[in-house]
């Protein structure tokens, strides 16, 4: 019998309104003995039945899976998976010459909260976030082969705690008898084999390694903002900031800037950028990069730029840390402000969940009033439409943007 978790008298309200997470402090009882990763159904007070989901230890105990009673099995993960690649058929990012990398299933977005599956040229690196996901990737690797079929050349899987270069290269497993996939936290391939492979973005290539790259290998959420960086960036000197392998540099070079500067602490990171510069047929004499820190660079240099782009790695992984990461927030956006020529603009992000829209904003404009300058805001940004949120799950808007001009 599949496990039941019952809520305390009126914490169902959340679950009614389609939100997928059940916090443990809405747990009145528990029947039977889950394990991590276990199946769930989700009861009211009442004994009503509300949700079904993935049970896990800590501060949310449940990730729903639907709102209607259903087996989690082989069809649940194939048709779910199917309705993530229709989505993003929909939004143009499949079947498209210019364009063959996106994220195929975004967690809470596409109704799979604890998976996330990014799609490169006939690769797709798995990310499962929950252990409920994790006992799930055999299901999930033959529901991406019932999508993909003969295009899908290997199922790779990343796991969570994989960031920086320092991982060793994976090697494919050997398959067991039954061509089961068993459970486990080693970086490995589930299915195929592949190198790192090159992808195309708007027509702009680059090298993924999603063995020893962060995340996934590559940063996708940022498709269409690096769009409005090479519409910005004609005639203007760049600078990079936290450029990791250099997308947006190259969609600036594109766009016509007369210079970019990457900045990233990562020597490896910068050897990529450079890669990428050559094989988008960039004349090298336009870019220079840098290995530094950008907390000591901007302060540092004497350089003065029409364009930064200042795109950190999350300050906040949660709320606890919120004031530190404000403060955080104002101090590079103010160094930034100071670098920047009279007119010049300033792309800014925060990819950090705990930071709220309203708070980022208020943190840029802290950073505003400390340098004195004028600022007015051109654009609001967010992540690409193979990110979706979910009315329901608003903290699935990680990704803030803006794009300032500065007097």
């Amino acid at each position: 019998m599949i496990p039941r978790i019952k809520l305390k008298p009126g914490r169902e309200a959340s679950v009614q309104r389609s939100h997928p997470w059940i916090f443990s402090g809405a747990i009145r009882t528990v029947e039977g003995d889950p394990a991590e990763g276990d199946v769930v159904e989700v009861l009211s007070s009442a004994g009503e039945y509300l949700a079904t989901g993935h049970f896990q230890q800590g501060t949310i105990a449940v990730k729903i899976l639907s709102f209607r009673r259903t087996a989690v099995n082989q069809p649940f993960f194939t048709e779910a998976i199917c309705n993530a690649h229709h989505l993003r058929r929909s939004a143009g990012l499949t079947e498209n010459s210019m364009t063959n990398a996106y994220r195929l299933v975004f967690s809470e977005g596409d109704l799979l909260p604890g998976l996330v599956i990014d799609w490169y040229n006939g690769v797709a690196v798995v990310q499962p976030q929950s252990a409920g996901m994790l006992n799930s990737l055999g299901w999930i690797t033959e529901a991406l082969k019932t999508v993909y079929g003969p295009a899908l050349r290997a199922v790779y899987l990343k796991n969570t705690q994989s960031v920086g270069y320092n991982q060793q290269p994976a090697t494919p497993p050997a398959p067991s008898p039954e061509g089961k996939i068993t459970a486990g936290t080693g970086d490995r391939f589930l299915y195929g084999f592949s190198d790192p492979v090159e992808i195309v973005e708007t027509g702009h290539r680059f090298r993924v390694d999603f063995i020893r790259g962060q995340k996934t290998g590559f940063y996708l959420d940022q498709r269409s903002n690096r769009m409005f960086a090479q519409f910005y960036a004609r005639g203007r000197k760049v600078l990079n900031a936290f450029s990791y392998t250099g997308a947006f540099s190259v969609y600036a070079l594109k766009g016509g800037a007369t210079s970019v500067h990457s900045v990233d602490s990562s020597e490896a990171a910068i050897g990529q950028v450079q890669e990428h510069i050559r094989i988008n047929g960039i004349m090298e004499d336009r870019h220079r990069g840098v290995v530094a820190d950008v907390l000591d660079f901007l302060p540092g240099t004497g350089e003065y730029y029409d364009l930064v782009i200042l795109d950190p790695p999350a300050f906040a992984k949660s709320h606890r840390v919120t004031h530190n990461a404000l403060q955080a927030y104002i101090h590079i956006n103010a160094e930034a402000l100071k670098r920047l020529t009279p007119g010049g603009i300033l792309f800014t992000f925060s990819c950090s969940q705990a930071i709220s829209r309203e708070v980022f904003r208020s943190a840029v404009l802290s950073a505003a009033m400390e340098t004195g300058r004028t600022v007015r805001i051109l654009h609001h940004l967010s992540q690409g439409p193979d990110h979706p949120v979910s009315l329901f799950h608003p903290e699935g808007e990680y990704l803030k943007g803006l794009i300032l001009v500065a007097e």
